[in-house]
């Protein structure tokens, strides 16, 4: 199949400690470059995930827009929905659903005030709003999942869920009918945890990789290491085809891999994108003496790309 130019591949997030000298160089000057100015000339997308632990500054909104801009005019955002909306801040012995979540009006008007900043430069592709696999479907979750849609309905929606409860038809007729997107995953399948699909019940597909590490992911003490896996070629192949499946139905199909452990995330989307377009990627220097098997299908940034960015 062609590929189409709609299918954005991406990472999720881009400020991590451990990319230090793997995907940035070492001792990277941010008054000089920022992250985001990298990850652009490697990337059409980048999943903002700071905007679930805090919101998201207008300030720093209209900072990240530039940055991109300036380098990939092509160049979107997708947003993680505040945590506030969609995690209980109960302890995790409790059970979880909608009747222990605490966000305020406070936190709606703050959350859109950094969305509103993104939207209007014409860079938001899409709202994910990610909930845990304790979410389960039940009457009083669906409720608050419709009620949440609505308050939301100026901008795009994806809706991410991790409990096989809501792989029914009449969870994908109601995501059909507010126009929102199934988020489709790829996580360590555990007890009832939603196995990977294809459904496409908006003008957007959503694809998140999570990895596949059963080991940690539900025990590891340190919640990066949730994240610590690196996809093989033949499990990306298999997205490969469904991604492609999807982008016969959607109008734009958002790819994201969120496996950031070292910059994994960043080696497995270069390599789905190349799997993808059939072209050589490019990529940073650090990641490619770090991952040398990219080598096979990645080119170094040029110098005078890096040279001008970091001249300013």
């Amino acid at each position: 199949m062609e590929f189409s130019p709609r299918v954005r591949v991406g990472v999720a997030g881009w400020s991590y400690k451990d990319w230090e000298g793997v995907v940035y160089p070492h001792g990277m000057p941010r008054r000089k470059q920022h992250p985001l100015e990298i990850l652009a000339q490697c990337f059409d997308l980048v999943e903002i995930n700071t905007s679930f632990y805090g919101h998201i500054r207008p300030e720093l909104a209209k900072l990240w827009c530039h940055k991109v801009a300036a380098v990939n005019p092509d160049f979107r955002f997708t947003a993680k929905l505040n945590r506030a909306f969609t995690h209980s801040p109960l302890p995790d012995s409790e059970p979880m659903s909608a009747a222990n979540l605490r966000a305020t009006d406070e936190d709606e008007a703050h959350a859109k005030d950094g969305l509103d900043v993104i939207a209007e430069k014409g860079l938001l592709g899409a709202l994910l709003i990610q909930f845990p696999f304790s979410f389960k479907n039940t009457p009083l979750n669906r409720e608050y999942l419709e009620w949440l849609l609505r308050e939301f309905i100026e901008y795009p929606r994806a809706v991410e869920v991790r409990h096989e409860s809501w792989d029914n038809p009449e969870t994908l007729a109601m995501f059909t009918e507010h126009n929102v997107a199934f988020c489709n995953i790829d996580q360590p399948l555990i007890g009832r945890s939603l196995g990977p699909t294809e459904h496409v019940t908006s003008g957007i597909g959503y694809v998140r990789l999570h990895g596949r590490n059963y080991k940690e992911w539900f025990t590891a003490e340190n919640v990066e290491d949730r994240y610590n896996y690196l996809y093989r070629e033949a499990e990306l192949v298999e997205w490969k085809d469904k991604i492609e499946t999807l982008s016969r139905s959607a109008e734009t199909v958002y790819v994201v891999t969120n496996n950031h452990f070292e910059g994994r995330a960043a080696v497995n989307a270069l390599q789905l994108k190349n799997l993808l377009t059939g072209v050589r990627v490019k990529a940073p220097e650090t990641l490619l003496d770090h991952y040398p098997g990219l080598r096979k299908i990645a080119e170094p940034l040029e110098e005078e790309e890096e040279g001008r960015l970091f001249a300013g």
